[in-house]
């Protein structure tokens, strides 16, 4: 009976160390929900593991085979970039293994239905949601494609669910900022609203979501304002990291390149097309097995 291959998780990292803790405690609870396949998670910056230590984890362990699937919401830079760099330069320390790359998990039906989940721990059962407006707030990105992504979230979320509306924010590099998105909502009319973070897991930027989300209310008392909850380690986001691993493994990963800044030349992005990438040197990354430090990956984008 042939090995299926390894699952390797790719996290962003965050200077949050809840952040980070609530990754790698999921990281384990895959590995006990599926104790036959060998799991490990690293970070491509700022927490502690790096990715290149948990290559090498699985690797000590026998293994030559892996799917790398990006615990990530969105097609940004990280998913499209960073992370395919960082695994040819893996495949360079540790000659002999392969591995295929799976994509980002949302906007996935599932995720959906834990972030109606969110929305409904958040307000008043008396509220109907008729009368409420909701703020789905996103990372942001300096990548137009990504920022499009948490739109088509937002209104996934808004049909056939019965709110008053579905409006979209960023809380870093893309426009409209929280406030922003407040005001918008409430310039439409909104007197309930909820804010509801597109984030996976606790961490900085939810936090900060939350805070500006205070602070606006706090200037507002006309309206009524609550924060939801990130998504969390749900079993459907359990479910979904397992689905993403299968496609890989598959190569079954229809990826979406229309609107790709690597591939297509948007309006104020066309230096992009074509640009070779480069892998993040992860602080706690000691460079193991590392065959010519300094070394440039270029390569196509694995979508």
């Amino acid at each position: 009976m042939t090995t299926p291959p390894a699952l390797l998780i790719a996290g962003h990292g965050t200077r949050d160390d809840a952040g980070a803790e609530a990754f790698r405690a999921f990281v384990r609870e895959l590995g006990r929900r599926w104790p036959g396949l060998p799991v490990a998670g690293g970070f491509i910056e700022l927490s502690p593991p790096p990715l290149g230590e948990a290559v090498a984890e699985l690797v000590g362990r026998g293994v030559r085979r892996f799917a790398a699937v990006p615990l990530m919401l969105v097609s940004a830079g990280h998913a499209k970039g960073d992370i395919p760099a960082a695994l040819a330069r893996e495949k360079e320390r540790h000659p002999g293994v392969s591995y295929t790359y799976g994509r980002p998990l949302g906007p996935h039906p599932a995720l959906l239905r834990v972030l109606e989940r969110r929305l409904a721990e958040a307000v008043d059962p008396s509220w109907d949601p008729a009368e409420v407006t909701v703020l789905l707030v996103g990372r942001g990105s300096t990548d137009p494609d990504a920022n499009a992504e948490v739109f088509k979230a937002a209104r996934l979320l808004w049909e056939g669910r019965g709110y008053a509306g579905v409006e979209t924010a960023f809380v870093s590099l893309a426009k409209p900022d929280v406030p922003s998105g407040l005001d918008r909502c409430a310039r439409l009319g909104a007197r309930r609203i909820v804010v509801l973070p597109y984030f996976l897991f606790t961490g900085i930027l939810p936090d900060r979501v939350r805070t500006q989300t205070e602070e606006w209310a706090a200037a507002h008392p006309d309206a009524e304002v609550r924060s939801a909850d990130v998504i969390g380690p749900e079993p459907e986001l359990l479910d979904l990291v397992l689905e993403r691993y299968e496609e890989a493994v598959k190569g079954d990963l229809r990826m979406n390149c229309d609107s790709c800044v690597y591939r297509i030349a948007l309006p104020g992005f066309e230096d992009k097309v074509g640009l070779p990438q480069q892998p993040h040197f992860h602080p706690d990354d000691d460079g193991h097995h590392h065959h010519g430090h300094g070394h440039t990956h270029s390569h196509s984008h694995a979508h």
